[in-house]
Order: structure tokens, then sequence, then C-alpha cells
């Protein structure tokens, strides 16, 4: 059973969680041997001696993302500074949840990520992690625990519909679904179109120049994460500094636009105009540009994470909906 709600990192003992390594995380039901009736479900924090084991046991339960579930491990496990998270396991490594408190909304905790091992499946693993999750997260002074994406880490919006077993063990327990978000899945095959030659000519005709991030110097990497704060906001700043790739627009001094890949394993995102340059078509070509550079980088398809205008992902690139996720949410008070 896994719920993901969630690159490169390395697996590390939270740091702000309140907790040691050899304990339980404060406030956490860490019950040794067993837990409830739950065999080998002793709950503890994880230590960095768990990163491949946890790794591997996301592959394996994780079965529609098994390639990229190391990765989202790894990720969720490398955060923004000043995040208060934890991650707690079965005493036996058969089950793990990753756990957080929302940076905007400390009221408002997350369950990132909970996976059991099929073979584990059935005794109760998955509740007792949860409830280990739900204390230690009014341990933290959250009211309300979310099976929702905790932006800027984080590795789905919600429970993917096809995780059924996940969204059923939700709403057992008293999850309450209150919203719906959905990705699109643009296809990198070698024969999809995704040139911007004519594009990019056209636009430097009206003085728009298009720039790579790798290749910017400090001030203007500087420049284009203060723009996209001023525009949108700090989650947005945080992926674009750790996308794997990332292409912008500029116009005289002025930077009008940007695109960003690989902050989450596979996915394209974010990526924004700003008001004033909206019509001109650079989202078109940024888009285009870095679902190129994931085609190079041996992708066969990106994906486009929790997306708003449908219509233009689909004219742009051909995306097409087809993950939807369903949130949740209940009171811990």
């Amino acid at each position: 059973m896994v719920s993901p709600v969630g690159g490169d990192g390395t697996f590390a003992v939270p740091g702000t969680s309140g907790a040691s390594a050899a304990g339980n995380p404060a406030g956490a039901p860490g019950v040794p041997g067993e837990a409830g009736g739950v065999p080998g479900a002793g709950i503890r924090e994880a230590g960095p001696d768990d990163a491949a084991a946890l790794g591997e046991l996301a592959a394996a339960a994780l079965t529609l993302d098994a390639a990229e579930a190391p990765d989202l491990v790894a990720s969720l496990s490398a955060p923004p500074a000043g995040r208060r998270w934890t991650a707690l396991v079965t005493g036996d490594l058969t089950g793990v949840v990753f756990a957080s408190v929302s940076g905007r909304d400390p009221s408002a905790g997350h369950i990132d990520l909970l996976a059991v091992h099929p073979g584990a499946r059935g005794a109760g693993r998955g509740r007792a992690l949860v409830a280990a999750a739900e204390e230690w997260l009014r341990g933290q002074g959250a009211a309300e625990a979310r099976f929702a994406g905790n932006p800027p880490c984080y590795a789905w919006p919600g429970i993917d519909v096809r995780y059924t077993p996940a969204a059923a063990l939700a709403e057992r327990m008293g999850y309450e679904r209150y919203d719906v978000a959905w990705n699109m899945t643009a296809g990198l095959a070698a024969d999809a179109d995704l040139s911007t030659d004519a594009d990019a000519a056209r636009l430097a005709e009206s003085g728009v120049e298009l720039r790579e991030l790798r290749t910017a110097g400090p001030g203007d990497r500087d420049a284009l994460l203060a723009f996209v704060r001023e525009h949108w906001n700090d989650n947005w700043a945080w992926e674009t500094e750790h996308a794997g790739g990332c292409h912008y627009a500029v116009r005289g001094s002025e930077i009008i636009g940007f695109a960003a890949w690989g902050a989450r394993p596979a996915w394209f995102g974010p990526m924004g105009t700003a008001p004033a340059a909206r019509g001109l078509g650079v989202g078109r070509v940024l888009l285009r540009r870095c679902l190129a550079e994931q085609r190079a980088a041996g992708q066969e398809s990106a994906q486009i994470g929790w997306v708003g205008p449908l219509g233009f992902y689909s004219r742009a690139a051909g995306a097409r909906a087809e993950r939807v996720f369903w949130l949740y949410r209940r009171t811990l008070r």
C-alpha cells in the first residue's frame, strides 16, 4: 500500500524533527517489538543506515513509479532548510511514512509518502504508520493532517487514484477528500515535435533573448530567482534553484519568463510568463526547450505536475491529462 505525496540527495536523519537517530520521534508512539498487535511494527525514526533499504522498499511498493522511487525517498530526505519533518519506519523495515509540517501554514501537517512492502500488507502496518505520523504532527502543533503535497519538496499532489488501497486506508481512518489535482504527460519520442528555431527567430526579432540558467552568471541567477519570487512564490523559486535544467527569456534588461525541469524526478515545472509578456509565445518555446533536454537525458516522457492550464500544454507539446490525485485531510484535535 502506498500513498505518494512528495533527484539527487543523501538520506539524512531529520535535523528539525526534535528526535534522535537512535530514539523515537518526539511524541510518536514508538513501541518496541509489536505495536497494537501489528507484527514487526515497532515504529522508530529512520536513520542514515536505512537509506538503501528504504529506496528498495519504495521501489517495491510504488508499482507505478518503481524506477523513480529511490530518488523520491532521497528528495524527501533533503527538503528546504528549516522544514520540520520526519521519516518513521517499522522495526522490520517493511513500511515507511514521511511526514512534514507546512512552511506556510504551521497548523497543517502532511503525510508525504506512505509505503508498505507488498509482502507485508494486510497486517495493519499502514494504519500504524499513519497513526504514528499523526501523533508526531500533533507534537509539532499541527491541527490537521493531509494526504497532500507539501510544496516545494513533495512527490505527488495527493493520492494517485490508481493506488486504491491508499485511498481506502485514508477513508477508513476518517480522512475526507477535499480537492482533486492532475498531472499531464508529454511524450518525448524521437519523432515528437519539440522544434523551437522558428519561434526563437521570431522572438529575437522582437527583442527577446533566450538564455539557460546553467550558463548564467551569479548575478543573472539571483535575478531569475528574484523574478520567480516576485511574480509567484518562494516555493517556485526553490524548485527553480534545484532544477536539473532551466531556460528563461529576457527582453531588454528584464526577465519576462522561465521554465524549469527536474526539481522532482522526471517532472517538468514550474514555468511562468510575466503578465506584460503573455501572448508573445515565450512559454511555448521555453517549455519545448526543457522537454527537448529531458528527451536528451534519456526520458521517454515527462510529467507536468499539478497542472492548471490544460489547453496550453496540450497545444504546445501534445500533452495529455493522465494522472489524477485525490487530496485528503482530517482534523487532529
